[in-house]
């Protein structure tokens, strides 16, 4: 087995995926031109070797590491060049990361550990930037004309130890930030967590395989909420079989939160605990126990992980959100300033939306390139395109679809920035096909988020696919159990066109809240079960309801509730139009 020292280089196109969607042939040419014309001279021209290609991928090996960051530095400032005058959402961005590492010689290939270490500091990147591993900065500092900014240690996926890591500051030699300094950047600003090796109580040790394989799938869930920083197994599993002091752990680990918990088998049943721990603070934030019967142990894992997964993420960011909210003015990072907006998005109300607005807009002055920000500006154009202040509702739904495409294209990966997508191909566009491919995509980046199937629920129930609407929202509600307002609107929708009008009914009064229009559901429920005195009261509801949130026209007014129905009600198929009309109609209401 050959070894050698060598700097590895990796680089990726940021939201290829997308640029691939908007025009394949033409960003294939885009970046075959750009590798001929910049890449490749920059290798040659630094005593480089292209390893590999992978798509938008490349892997390049330097003798220096010294090279290598040259290297990337003047590559990030060509392509910089070479994307003036170009439409944003066009540009070719390249990430880059470089590790100083021993490698195993295969023929014209690498390996090693050390290559894996490039790759995970190149997937961290922001748009534009270059990370570089501590071994290469000790080689490189004071030989290259930019500066370094220290990240600190972090785990990367995969991989036992922490790294350190630098960010080079582009365009000015700058001091180093003093050890340990994170400053404003964003990733580090993440609530940090470590899910600890679930113990097995019951001592039997065929078990051991089950408390494993939950802690491992709740790292794995947990991993697809971007906005959370989850250690890697690796680093987590180190501390299994030991007695652990909590705050110790967070100390070791860099992390600010802790799960932890334990399994007991009992004949046929089994018991799940979990507690979440804010090390810093020293107080428990969340815990819960779960008991089930053991008749198919795997689904019984599947669905104890989804529901664990769903619970922490949110209660993390709940806990993340009351710290920044007792921040300062002069003390409030970019990612703060996020969690404050999100509080006031909340709310709901315009002044509330307006000011999260301003707020993440605040955001991204500071962080023109973070895909989180441009999501949370997105979601305020949402509620302005369904609010009943807006003059213009179309030309908020353009603007959270552009502001979508922008954050997809910052990270491919933000299961959210789909969902933006999703529900701007329908609004917008009015394509099913590709709002659904989009809602797809969001569940598969992260099956953990519930708005994703609420979304699909609307979508599938409005193209008619009225089972499928039902199985998404009880979906949704298995993640969150305690937040049906959000996932149970189309489950009524889809049972009442199913001719189930005892089970929407059920379902309606399982909601505290329910929208103004869902009233009118109702009343056309009981309407065609014969309940004529409910359904006069239902449909009395719902019209001072709706006169109050001046949500409809006068009520004789038959052609304005005809577009109303039809506005809130966006169904892809008349014949679904129709039958609630039906049912409206039955219940004395005008259409």
């Amino acid at each position: 087995m050959k070894r050698r020292l060598a700097a590895i280089f990796a680089t990726d196109v940021v939201g290829y995926t997308r640029l691939m969607e908007l025009d394949e042939a033409g960003t294939l040419a885009a970046l075959k031109q750009r590798r001929k014309d910049i890449l490749e001279p920059l290798v040659v021209e630094h005593h480089g070797r292209i390893i590999k290609v992978m798509g938008d991928g490349v892997l390049v090996e330097f003798a220096s590491a010294v090279n290598a960051v040259a290297c990337a530095v003047e590559l990030q400032k060509r392509m910089a060049t070479a994307n003036a005058g170009i439409a944003e959402d066009r540009r070719i961005v390249l990430r880059i990361g470089v590790n100083l590492c021993d490698v195993i010689v295969e023929g014209s290939d690498l390996y090693g550990d050390g290559v894996n270490v490039a790759a995970r500091l190149q997937a961290l990147t922001e748009p534009g930037g270059i990370l570089i591993s501590g071994a290469a900065y000790d080689q490189v500092k004071n030989k290259v004309d930019v500066g370094f900014e220290d990240l600190g240690s972090q785990t990367l996926k995969n991989h036992l130890d922490p790294i350190r890591i630098y960010r080079v500051a582009l365009g000015a030699r700058r001091r180093t930030s003093p050890e340990g300094s994170r400053g404003n950047d964003l990733k580090q600003e993440k609530p940090s967590i470590a899910v600890l090796p679930f113990v097995n109580r019951g001592g039997d040790a065929e078990q051991l395989y089950f408390s494993d394989g939950l802690t491992e799938d709740i790292i794995t869930g947990l991993s697809r909420f971007r906005q959370i920083l989850v250690i890697a197994r690796n680093s987590s599993f180190q501390y299994r079989d030991k007695a652990v002091d909590v705050r110790q752990v967070a100390r070791d680990l860099g992390v600010r939160f802790v799960v932890e918990g334990s399994v007991r088998k009992a004949g046929t049943r089994l018991r799940v605990s979990a507690q979440l721990i804010d090390a810093k603070a020293g107080c428990h934030i969340w815990a819960e126990r779960f008991d089930r019967e053991l008749t198919d142990i795997f689904a019984v894992q599947d669905e104890i992980t989804r529901t664990i997964v769903a619970s922490l993420a949110g209660r993390v960011e709940d806990a993340d959100r009351r710290r920044a909210l007792r921040k300062s003015a002069c003390d409030l990072s970019a990612y703060d300033l996020l969690l404050q907006g999100r509080h006031c998005l909340e709310n709901g109300s315009q002044q509330d939306v307006l000011k999260a607005r301003e707020m993440f807009q605040r955001v991204l002055d500071r962080d023109p390139d973070y895909a989180a920000a441009y999501v949370a500006l997105a979601e305020t154009y949402f509620y302005e395109a369904v609010s009943n202040w807006t003059a213009s509702p179309e030309a908020a739904a353009e603007r959270l679809f552009e502001l979508g495409h922008m954050a997809a294209g910052l990270d491919d990966q933000e299961s959210r920035a789909r969902l933006c997508l999703a529900w701007g191909y329908w609004r917008v566009q009015g394509n099913f096909e590709m709002a659904k491919a989009q809602i797809e995509e969001a569940i598969l980046l992260n099956p953990n988020d519930l708005d994703n199937y609420c979304l699909k629920g609307f979508l599938s129930t409005y193209a008619g696919e009225l089972e499928e609407g039902i199985w998404c929202a009880s979906e949704a509600i298995r993640r969150a159990p305690n937040m049906p307002e959000k996932c149970l609107h189309s489950r009524v929708m889809a049972e009442y066109l199913l001719g189930r009008y005892e089970d929407a009914i059920a379902t309606f009064v399982r909601l505290s809240h329910p929208a103004v229009e869902l009233l009118g559901w109702t009343a056309a429920c009981y309407a065609e079960l014969g309940r004529d005195s409910e359904a006069r009261a239902a449909a009395a509801q719902f019209r001072e309801r709706a006169r109050v949130e001046g949500a409809g026209p006068p009520d004789d007014d038959v052609e304005g509730w005809t577009a109303y129905w039809l506005k809130v009600f966006p169904a892809k198929d008349r014949s679904s139009v129709e039958l609630l009309f039906a049912g409206l109609r039955k219940a004395g209401l005008p259409v």
